[in-house]
């Protein structure tokens, strides 16, 4: 019996050996070892520093980027992942047409967004992008103007009528304008007064992002087949149960909108090119509530048998929901904050506003208005540059990368930490200071363009970043116009936690004073 054991106990670790060799043996492992970081140890690699809650993940992340700057390596089970966070190596990856196929994290999101624009890849991923671009034209983007300002207003509004002042935990307030926007821009559908229904689904955004967070750093949940052992997969299964049903709701309201209408607004409604592809005028351009958007674009290439069906509108519909509120909102919020201890720049952020508010006839900001709002720009750039809507995003390299001082191997998995790539004192003196020249165009010429990527940058850069602009402009200009803004805490005591968008553990407060336009 203790010889069998014996023999059982050296076959299995001649076993874990072997396998041991071939993951981490090779040119693989050589090019790998390479590459500076924490032990690993054999077989299971680093995962085991990665499980903990949260924010200590958050925390642990800064700490290795800092320690190693500017590469590390760390290794799960059987991948090697690959930080990076200089911008010579997020040029070299972002940059590469062929390393624009996302990571194995995007794959925990397929039971939600599917294979949409955010997680899909090769021939699929082009022919979206093409379908989709159109939508966010100019020419587009500036129908949209209007209903920015109409939420804007009626947010302004809302508060005004609670209390002459008041501190306020702002992201829930964000969450709700950015949500009604989008839905009403990009979807062409309001959700103004349904408040429980939004509240519920941004709920259920916030739990899949936990799920997601969860399986990426428990190896034996990647399978999907151990997943579904999981009390996690029962709480996805709920979620999804909302955030399908949100979508669906949305593309059903509308499809029969264009039913009623006998498809007439569809009518011409090309996606080959950008130019004049929702231009209609008088009567052909559907006012208020109808005006055409995104989801008319998929639907008519659905009918053009566009390479997109049903399921394929819903990938999109799902996609962009989830993009087009969360990380405007996230972005609204520090961008307030930042103001808020920053008086200097928000007084000047204001007097600029208050310069187009005065010059206009019907008090209103029209397009021309925003566009003009050069410092408040700056502001929201800044903003973004400390405090990135989207920390890191990740990629898999297929086949051999070549970065600044290392070469990666294919088959690995590179993280571009975008949070730690806009606070490299290298690039950004004082970088925890708030100083919105640092966008002056003087300023930005001399700097590397691989240093400021809240977008990301190259082939999959954000579709969506000049409406996200408009819309962080439009909300900001009106509470600069309304409201004064006083610190009642200060953006470095904002606890952060690692989510699919940067995620606030604690509230963020903002006290809002009503302005006297006597």
């Amino acid at each position: 019996m203790v010889l069998s054991l014996g023999v059982f106990l050296i076959l299995f670790t001649t076993f874990l050996y072997l396998l041991h060799y071939v993951v981490r043996g090779g040119r693989k492992g050589e090019l790998i070892d390479k590459i500076p970081g924490p032990y690993a140890w054999p077989f299971i690699g680093n995962i085991g520093m990665f499980m903990v809650c949260p924010e200590e993940l958050w925390n642990l992340s800064r700490k290795l980027n800092k320690e190693y700057y500017p590469i590390n390596r760390i290794w799960s089970v059987k991948v090697p992942v690959i930080n990076v966070y200089h911008p010579d190596d997020v040029e070299a990856l972002l940059s590469n047409i062929k390393h624009i196929e996302k990571s194995l994290l995007y794959n925990f999101l397929h039971p939600w967004l599917n294979a949409g624009l955010l997680t899909s890849k090769g021939e699929k991923w082009h022919d979206r992008r093409k379908i989709l671009t159109p939508a966010f034209h100019f020419n587009v983007l500036r129908q949209f103007v209007p209903i920015f300002v109409e939420q804007s207003e009626k947010l302004v509004k809302s508060i005004c009528l609670e209390s002459d002042e008041k501190v306020y935990d702002i992201v829930p307030l964000l969450h709700n304008f950015t949500l009604n926007s989008i839905c009403e821009t990009a979807m062409g559908t309001s959700f103004d007064q349904e408040h429980d229904v939004k509240d519920e689904y941004r709920s259920c955004v916030s739990r899949m992002g936990g799920i997601t967070l969860h399986r990426l750093t428990r190896p034996w949940l990647h399978m999907d087949w151990s997943f579904k052992w999981s009390q996690m997969f029962k709480d996805q299964v709920e979620a999804l149960k909302v955030l399908h049903g949100f979508s669906t709701k949305i593309i059903k309201e509308r499809k029969q909108y264009h039913e009623e209408t006998g498809g007439r607004y569809l009518k011409g409604l090309g996606f080959e090119t950008g130019s004049n592809v929702y231009g209609f005028e008088g009567e052909g351009f559907v006012k208020g509530k109808r005006r055409l958007a995104m989801l008319d674009l998929l639907i008519s290439a659905s009918k053009q048998n566009a390479n997109i069906d049903d399921e394929g509108i819903r990938e999109e519909v799902d996609t962009f929901i989830f993009e087009g509120h969360d990380t405007t909102a996230m972005a609204l919020a520090f961008t307030l904050l930042l103001l808020a201890e920053n008086k200097e720049a928000q007084d000047k952020a204001r007097a600029e506003v208050d310069d187009k508010f005065d010059e206009s006839e019907e008090g209103k900001l029209t397009l021309k208005d925003i566009q003009s709002l050069v410092y408040l720009e700056r502001c929201i750039k800044e903003s973004l540059r400390l405090f990135p809507s989207v920390p890191f995003i990740s990629r898999h390299v297929s086949e051999e990368l070549r970065l600044k001082n290392y070469t990666v191997p294919g088959g690995s998995i590179v993280h571009v930490h975008i949070f730690d790539v806009h606070r490299d004192p290298n690039f950004w003196p004082d970088p925890l200071v708030f100083d919105p020249d640092r966008f002056l165009p003087d300023q930005v010429q001399g700097r590397h363009p691989f240093a400021f990527v809240p977008f990301s940058a190259g082939p999959r850069n954000c579709i969506g970043q000049k409406f996200a602009m408009l819309e962080l402009k439009s909300l900001i200009g009106y509470f600069l116009r309304t409201f004064y803004f006083e610190p009642v805490m200060s953006s470095s005591e904002v606890r952060i936690q690692p989510d699919l968008v940067l995620r606030p553990i604690t509230p963020i407060r903002v006290k809002l004073v009503k302005r006297s336009h006597d």
